[in-house]
């Protein structure tokens, strides 16, 4: 079973000041509604679990996506037994023994040593099972609801209420109601009590076991008492052996092979990652109708709705990897997105649990362009462009919704320094433009699609051809004066001008005749690359953690900490040397990757950083999404079945692997020699073979335009 070799305390040590993944070790079924942790500590705010603490206060109830985004409808289970000075967090707490304990996707276990307690909770889409084992006498329960709270004993075996907390929210009311229901009665004095920060102890009397099922919901205290119905029969092991089924479903969905075991470890920690966000967000009727909670409008609608993601991250990796073996999830997950559209008026950027209105562009558009060129819900592709196009004209009057500096850059072809982030703003919407056009397309538009394909090309207004950078300029078209191209912030996202001037994902060919040619562009790179991991903290006035991560791994300024830097190793085959970039790719994927509680080079973010590396263990990585192309890159894998979401399955092999071989030298594609330095993705869905000989020293090539990856300009 792979799902047993996950421990999910994979890159989970992290501190403010410094990212190892920003992950949390989550425990829930894929794409769960809900996901569960332990908590070691409430005194680190968004981080309260590290590997390293031994301190346990119980299992969190948590739809955190990001410490950076905070949580939101969480509660915490504490087992306890014997005298308690305190009903509080602080006084219940014990110590527990890491490495005896059990982190895995499907149930977490732990022994509090205070108590002499074993615990385990399993859990399921819409709650879940805990059960304990107590050896003292008085057993007992807390229940800690932080924010305004109300709950109440029903019966001798039942509590329910709900909470209220959130980091945002549209709807200040916004509340999680949640059903308790224990096999051995509550002893302690019948409860029935609201406020705020509250913590409920109840006790069991002098028992030697307690099992707790639950259910949930962001509906109503109806909607989580038929949650709980439709499982409480369900003994403990049939709620694991649900949620092992589930896990084993997506995990076999790629079989691999290394000749280093441990590369094979990394493999399936990260992919594991892919698959718990965003969160399901919808739940079941009593008819069976699939229903949420819109917190915009504050009524229950019918239809699906996920929540708990950030498109500027996850759409570069996360679903072209679902285009391949998840179409299904895909599909519905569109669905939702449509539904998040005709409840706020505009397509979602940022949801937890809606529109937080962070991070630059309206990236989404590419989720939607990659899914129309893939002919993944073409049904709802009229609707998408609409919703896209209005994103592109319509300025929201709550910032939150849409681009920001809309009009201006409609006005200027460029969104002006006087934005924040504006280089990052005209570089995403200039690449939104082309995502629309792809969408327009397939549609048959042909005038929005050439009017939108000419707007993409709107990067050319702020490339300096003297310093080579993308640079802000104001709206009379002067660059801002004292341009540092290793300054971080200001005019830039979560990066300096090297992190922020590739982003003309729709245009590669372009962007290098605007550096004067192929020479020059080659030399522009290595430079990129060979240069000290300098940074200048003026824009920010501080070091924040991605300056911190990038300085520690010492590959230049390709800070494959974050995002925006994924695809430079890739820039090399858009002038048709892609063996510039094979060793760094394998280096990359050894160096900065593997399967510890430090396992990422930096923030993770909702499965993104984990698709890169699956993608990149595979040898090819979508450097375009809407393109329906993937650029070929070096294999880690020795082996891989790909089992496609058509049906078909993708064998691959890449040999000799090991260490010392650092390029590749051939490729084949169902036996026949592959020039084109792309996959495209019609072809890979039929299945078949792609067999990487590779080799120690690199293989120069003439590359005819033809075998280049897509460009607008090629």
């Amino acid at each position: 079973m792979i799902t047993n070799t996950i421990d999910t305390r994979h890159a989970t040590a992290n501190q403010y000041s410094f990212s190892s993944g920003n992950s949390l070790p989550y425990t829930g079924v894929p794409f769960g509604m809900n996901f569960f942790g332990v908590q070691t500590s409430d005194q680190r705010g968004s981080w309260w679990f590290h590997p390293k603490d031994r301190t346990f206060q119980g299992y969190r109830l948590t739809h955190q996506p990001s410490p950076w985004m905070g949580d939101f409808s969480r509660v915490l289970f504490t087992p306890l037994s014997g005298d308690v000075h305190q009903a509080s967090t602080f006084h219940t707490q014990s110590s527990y023994r890491p490495d005896e304990s059990t982190f895995k996707p499907t149930h977490v276990s732990v022994t509090q040593l205070r108590y002499d307690i074993t615990s385990t909770l399993i859990p399921s889409m819409y709650g879940g099972v805990l059960t304990t084992d107590y050896r003292d006498e008085n057993a007992g329960f807390m229940l800690s609801l932080p924010g305004r709270y109300a709950i109440e004993q029903v019966d001798a075996h039942t509590l329910q209420g709900h909470v209220i907390n959130f980091s945002g929210a549209e709807d200040p009311d916004f509340s999680f109601y949640f059903t308790l229901k224990f096999d051995e009665a509550i002893t302690s004095e019948a409860i029935n009590e609201s406020g705020e920060d509250g913590n409920i102890l109840v006790r069991f009397g002098n028992i030697k076991q307690q099992t707790m099922r639950f259910g949930t919901s962001f509906i109503n205290l109806e909607q989580a008492i038929l949650n709980l119905s439709r499982e409480e029969n369900q003994t403990a092991a049939e709620y694991l052996e649900k949620s092992l089924t589930e896990w084993e479903g997506y995990l076999s969905r790629i079989e691999v092979e290394h000749q280093d075991k441990a590369h094979t470890e990394t493999f399936y920690h990260n992919f594991y990652r892919m698959f718990l966000f965003p969160q399901t967000f919808y739940e079941f009727d009593a008819n069976n109708e699939k229903i949420h909670y819109d917190t915009y409008s504050k009524k229950v609608r019918p239809g699906v709705l996920y929540t708990n993601n950030g498109f500027w991250d996850t759409y570069k990796t996360v679903y072209p990897m679902y285009s391949l073996i998840a179409k299904e999830k895909y599909e519905d997950m569109l669905e939702g997105f449509l539904n998040s559209f005709n409840e706020t008026g505009f397509l979602p950027k940022w949801l937890s649990p809606d529109e937080r209105g962070l991070m630059p562009g309206t990236l989404i558009d590419a989720v939607i362009a990659d899914a129309a060129v893939k002919g993944i819900r073409s049904d709802l592709m009229e609707q998408f462009l609409a919703a896209m196009k209005k994103a592109a004209t319509v300025q929201s009057e709550n910032s939150n919704y849409g681009r920001q500096g809309t009009l201006d850059y409609l006005k200027y072809g460029y969104v002006p320094s006087t934005y924040h982030e504006s280089v990052n703003h005209t570089l995403d919407y200039a690449y939104s433009d082309f995502c629309i056009s792809q969408v327009a397309k397939t549609l048959g538009d042909t005038e929005t699609a050439e009017y939108y394909a000419t707007q993409s090309l709107n990067y050319r207004n702020i490339f300096d051809k003297e310093t080579g950078f993308m640079r802000a300029k104001d709206s009379d078209g002067v660059f801002r004066e004292n341009f540092l191209d290793i300054r971080w912030g200001r005019d830039y996202a979560e990066g300096s001008a090297w992190q922020s001037s590739y982003a003309v994902y729709q245009d590669f060919a372009g962007l290098v005749k605007e550096h004067g040619g192929e020479q020059a562009f080659e030399k522009k790179l290595i430079e990129l690359n060979n240069q000290a991991p300098r940074y200048n903290v003026d824009g920010y006035g501080f070091e924040i953690h991605e300056m911190s991560e990038m300085a520690a791994l010492e590959f230049g300024q390709l800070a494959i900490s974050n995002q925006p830097s994924f695809h430079y190793p890739f820039l090399f085959s858009y002038i048709g040397k892609p063996e510039m970039a094979q060793p760094l790719l394998k280096q990359l994927m050894t160096q900065a990757f593997n399967a510890s509680p430090e396992g990422y080079p930096g923030d993770e973010d909702n499965g993104s950083m984990a698709g890169w590396y699956i993608f990149n263990s595979l040898g090819f990585y979508p450097v375009t999404p809407g393109s329906g192309e993937y650029v070929l890159g070096m294999p880690l894998v020795s082996k891989a079945t790909v089992h496609l979401s058509s049906g078909e399955k993708l064998e691959i092999t890449a040999s000799p692997n090991y260490p010392q071989q650092q390029f590749l030298h051939e490729t084949k594609r169902n036996g026949e020699v592959h020039s084109k330095l792309f996959f495209d993705h019609a072809d890979l869905m039929q299945g078949g073979t792609i067999n990487y000989q590779l080799g120690t020293v690199p293989t120069p090539r003439t590359v005819t335009a033809e075998d280049l990856p897509f460009s607008l300009s090629k």
